[in-house]
């Protein structure tokens, strides 16, 4: 019920005269503590203005890459503590370890699939992925997620909107797994040859 009187919140600005500003701080604060996806918001002015589209897209990305710098902020600084306390020092360094060797995958696949982004953006920082790293995956998910949504809508209308809201996940997850085997592919192919 919360979440769904914040989702219908978030739609209003979109026909607000701060509708811009209103998606670049939603996208912010949604890659560190905000649950409602900045999608909602992007298409909704994507299908009243299609012709600024891109520009949304453009935004929200750059806000939500700034929003997980924030995130990676509050995991540098807040998160390890706690996170011992939690689940101990042994637990912690494998989970370290195993993000360390991940670290590009797991921005890449969070900024770009409906896992949480958040979750990923603080661990990134409690986990010192090295800030290059965690920038350009953002940049490349978070990128590659907007301007997909609002290049769709663009295209296709109002129906697309519909489609994406109702099967976004199953399309996320596609896509993934889509790019993970055609990197495997070429991976086997430099091997073979």
């Amino acid at each position: 019920m919360i979440l769904r009187d914040l989702y219908h919140w978030v739609l209003s600005w979109a026909e607000s005269p701060h509708a811009i500003w209103a998606l670049g701080a939603m996208s912010f604060a949604e890659s560190s503590f905000f649950p409602i996806p900045p999608d909602v918001l992007l298409m909704a002015l994507t299908l009243a203005q299609p012709s600024q589209g891109l520009w949304f897209a453009a935004v929200t990305t750059a806000a939500s890459v700034l929003g997980g710098l924030f995130g990676y902020l509050i995991g540098l600084f807040g998160g390890r503590p706690l996170l011992r306390r939690w689940i101990g020092e042994s637990r912690m360094q494998q989970i370290h370890d195993t993000f360390q060797r991940y670290e590009a995958w797991a921005i890449l696949i969070a900024g770009f699939t409906p896992i949480p982004y958040k979750v990923f953006t603080i661990a990134a920082g409690v986990f010192y992925v090295n800030p290059r790293v965690f920038v350009v995956a953002s940049l490349i998910s978070r990128g590659a997620r907007f301007f997909l949504v609002a290049g769709t809508i663009q295209l296709f209308g109002p129906w697309m909107k519909a489609f994406i809201e109702r099967y976004f996940d199953v399309l996320s997850v596609a896509f993934f797994v889509l790019l993970v085997g055609g990197f495997l592919m070429i991976r086997r192919r430099r091997h073979a040859g």
